[in-house]
């Protein structure tokens, strides 16, 4: 695969896990590659099914097979986890695009935190 960018939509969240102990969560959503370069969307407030439509640009190169995301509810003091997942993107280097859920789910996987609605799109450079 030659090195290219990757169009990420963050479209939308549904069932997300509440957080807060007064109101709703306040959720955002961290994507990245390499730890190193994390992007991240707006938050949303008092929001279990928020609506994003932010798109974030990523370089990759051939050896990036996975997309990491994880979503936080947005704290005063300490943004708390929500839950995080990740794609194999290789559908996306093969067709150009793809659109799919995430789930985030709970400790052991017997549960979920919510899913995330994501269009992946990937361009040659």
């Amino acid at each position: 695969m030659s090195p290219g960018k990757v169009q990420v939509i963050v479209v939308e969240g549904r069932e997300l896990a509440d957080k807060d102990l007064i109101g709703k969560s306040d959720p955002f959503v961290e994507l990245w590659f390499d730890k190193k370069y994390k992007q991240k969307t707006s938050t949303i407030k008092n929001n279990l099914s928020p609506v994003w439509i932010e798109g974030l640009e990523f370089n990759v190169d051939k050896h990036e097979h996975y997309l990491y995301l994880r979503v936080k509810d947005d704290g005063i003091l300490l943004d708390r986890e929500i839950g995080e997942g990740k794609v194999d993107i290789k559908e996306v280097y093969s067709h150009g695009h793809m659109d799919v859920w995430v789930k985030l789910p709970k400790l052991l996987g017997l549960r979920s935190n919510g899913e995330v609605r994501l269009i992946i799109e990937y361009a040659r450079t």
